[in-house]
């Protein structure tokens, strides 16, 4: 793995809101290299100096901001967070991804984002939940065909975890798309919508062999969408799984 482990702070939303400092801080002594934030226009600049100071990177940044009218202060505010990925996380209907018109709507959009990101030294990337992946069309999950219709420095954020809810077999897609995916959500559990995730490595994923088809270069970020045992404990039990199977030394 050629970047350090990274940690999605929706993961720590509610902790966060009480003490950003105090958050960052501790997951830097769990082991962890690399944050990525999904609110980056609140305070990027304070965010920045607490990350340089701890010793933190932005491994990317999640915005839905980035959908809005003028998404130029996003733009400007994940430059300042110091990553150059910028991640459309969802906004775009359901709807969109169960027919080729539809997709063919998604990517246009997309494409014309990614083009205003190249505007401000970023590149831009979208993250799945299940819905992308419940669709077949011809054979093929609706994100493969999103992926097809896309603009060549488009990225893909693949939550692997939703990516398995909504049917796909993740090592087998990971390995089609090959070099398109740039960022990888790492997460565990027991593959039913509405259920707290748990460790990487105790539940029903099959995280070794999705970490063994990913691009060794793509970023690996730890999320949690929902936790019912301790968070922190989970957060850094995932980490050292990570670590061990890959041999990470952050």
């Amino acid at each position: 793995m050629s970047h350090p482990l990274s940690v999605q702070l929706y993961t720590v939303r509610a902790e966060i809101a009480e003490d950003r400092d105090g958050v960052l801080r501790r997951l830097a002594e769990l082991g962890f290299g690399a944050v990525e934030p999904f609110r980056p226009t609140e305070d990027p600049s304070g965010f920045r100096k607490v990350a340089d100071d701890l010793g933190l990177v932005v491994s990317s940044a999640h915005a839905m901001s980035l959908l809005d009218p003028e998404p130029g202060p996003t733009f400007e505010a994940i430059a300042t967070l110091g990553t150059d990925l910028a991640v459309v996380p969802a906004g775009i209907a359901q709807e969109d991804f169960t027919t080729r018109e539809g997709l063919e709507r998604a990517a246009d959009l997309l494409n014309a984002l990614a083009a205003k990101a190249t505007a401000h030294g970023l590149r831009l990337g979208y993250h799945n939940h299940w819905w992308e992946f419940e669709p077949v069309l011809d054979g093929k999950h609706g994100l493969e065909i999103l992926a097809e219709l896309l603009a060549p420095e488009v990225f893909l954020e693949i939550d692997t975890y939703w990516a398995a809810v909504g049917g796909a077999d993740v090592p087998k897609v990971l390995g089609s798309l090959g070099p398109r995916v740039e960022c990888l959500h790492v997460k565990d559990g027991p593959l039913k919508k509405g259920e707290p995730n748990v460790a990487a490595g105790t539940g029903a994923m099959p995280v070794a062999e999705v970490l063994a088809a990913a691009p060794a270069n793509a970023w690996r970020i730890i999320e949690f969408d929902e936790c019912a045992t301790d968070l922190f404990a989970a957060i850094g039990e995932s980490r050292a799984f990570v670590d061990a199977l890959e041999g990470n030394g952050n």
